[in-house]
């Protein structure tokens, strides 16, 4: 009988097929916002007499910059608070929570780290000391450090399309301090969290009672409603 051999670009895809995916999803998103953007402004640049952008100057433009950092900034808070949150507080029922006797950090034998730790346990999980601290924190961290960059950038990138328009209606271009304060900065970015607040807390209650087979998001389809931590 002779030996099946597995293609290595198509077992490369598929061991990476769901950050495959959502870099394909991410890619077309901000062409689709690139393409749009650049037409909504020209449209509104004509009827205001002003000249337009090519496809080029409008992607390396604050316009554009500022769109996409404000929806990178609330994507990156709610991962955050969602990694943050999910280690004290649970919530009976819900996949998405710990079991109810398992909040807070763990023990070392839980986390499997130090003299618990396994032989294929990464490096740093298996001493103790700054570097065990660090990574054990490790995610949280870089999820907060993308956050306050890409906040950063949001706040940037929105004073400088501020100050075009504002040039624009000939009025006086505001400084960091009165942007970081203005209604248009945190309207940009409030609108945005409130979404990603609902999106998550809609997912933690709705896992409670419904199911989608398969999907390790989800109970297994059987499971009752009461069971917590339980993923399919």
């Amino acid at each position: 009988m002779r030996e099946t051999t597995r293609n290595p670009m198509r077992q490369a895809l598929r061991n990476h097929g769901l950050t495959l995916a959502f870099s394909a999803m991410l890619l077309a998103a901000l062409v689709t916002q690139a393409l749009t953007g650049q037409a909504l402004y020209n449209q509104e640049a004509a009827q205001s007499g002003l000249p337009g952008m090519a496809l080029g100057q409008y992607v390396t433009s604050s316009h554009f910059t500022v769109d996409v950092a404000e929806n990178w900034q609330s994507e990156y808070l709610q991962f955050l608070l969602y990694i943050l949150l999910t280690v004290w507080l649970v919530q009976k029922g819900s996949p998405e929570s710990k079991e109810l006797d398992k909040a807070g950090r763990e023990s070392d034998k839980e986390q499997k780290v130090a003299q618990f730790s396994q032989p294929d346990s990464p490096a740093w999980a298996r001493v103790r000391g700054w570097r065990l601290t660090l990574y054990s924190r490790s995610l949280g961290l870089t999820m907060g450090a993308i956050f306050a960059l890409s906040w950063t950038a949001q706040l940037v990138a929105g004073r400088s399309a501020y100050n075009s328009e504002q040039l624009q209606a000939l009025e006086d271009p505001v400084g960091w301090g009165q942007y970081a304060l203005s209604p248009d900065f945190w309207n940009r970015t409030v609108q945005n969290w409130q979404s990603e607040f609902l999106a998550v807390g809609s997912m933690v209650v709705l896992s409670i009672y419904l199911r989608e087979r398969g999907s390790p998001e989800s109970k297994p389809v059987g499971e009752p409603h009461s069971s917590t931590g339980v993923e399919g």
